[in-house]
């Protein structure tokens, strides 16, 4: 229980990766506010937590409207652990991204954590302690043709992820980044066995992650057990394959 008396906020909480986040934070005695849009998937992650002994309170927010987004920080109240994760991804080749759709991905996955940190830094700043992690990708590092505005908005939170860890370094604040290969998700799914073992056999484990196994790194960073750690982006990936 070595977060208790800690407040962690967690976007994109109520599935897959940001779900195992939240549900370990709790374990490990925080305070979570599960963010999300849905009212019911946030209420069921909620009773989840607390059936395991933990607190929890779920907050619904649009994190493409700015507005919403410091209106999430203004409920959130005073935050000891950011976790940024939610995101969007859409895999389409450069001449079929629309505007709408590149906008969707700089808002949801680079401009809503900047929001939330100038929002919540201060805050931490003040009470002299806080950790943020940011979730971000393989793709911001390994070129993959179709990924493009989903890879660079990635690339610019890792970006944003160094500069956040110097500006804060001397002030209590750590803030780190996790960067997940393929893992297993509600979209994963939906996939049939071939795209399965297709997507595996790019890890040199050969297999997809569990999004719990994410979670232990993000939680880690988070925690005091990293204290010592900044500015680092922690590729969760099952190994990268050799050239020969």
């Amino acid at each position: 229980m070595e977060l208790s008396g800690l407040t962690a906020l967690v976007t994109g909480a109520t599935a897959g990766i940001g779900r195992a986040v939240a549900v370990q934070l709790a374990r490990e005695g925080a305070e979570v506010v599960v963010h999300g849009r849905d009212p019911r998937r946030g209420a069921e992650v909620v009773a989840a937590i607390e059936a395991g002994g933990g607190t929890a309170r779920f907050i619904q927010a649009d994190l493409t409207d700015g507005n919403d987004v410091l209106r999430l920080a203004e409920e959130a109240g005073e935050v000891d652990i950011l976790i940024n994760n939610a995101g969007i991804y859409r895999f389409l080749p450069t001449s079929e991204m629309t505007d709408e759709l590149f906008d969707l991905h700089m808002d949801l996955n680079t401009k809503a954590p900047y929001l939330l940190v100038r929002a919540l830094a201060p805050g931490m700043v003040r009470r002299g302690r806080g950790s943020i992690v940011n979730v971000s990708t393989l793709a911001a590092a390994v070129v993959t043709k179709g990924t493009g505005m989903y890879s660079a908005s990635k690339a610019a939170l890792e970006q944003l992820t160094e500069v956040w860890a110097a500006e804060y370094a001397d002030k209590g604040v750590r803030v780190n980044a996790v960067a997940p290969g393929p893992t297993r998700t509600p979209g994963t799914d939906d996939m049939d066995a071939a795209t399965l073992k297709t997507i595996a056999a790019t890890t040199a484990m050969g297999r997809i992650a569990e999004p719990e196994e994410i979670a232990e790194a993000v939680v880690f960073l988070a925690s005091e057990r990293a204290g010592y750690i900044t500015g680092v982006v922690l590729e969760v990936a099952g190994g990268r394959l050799g050239m020969g």
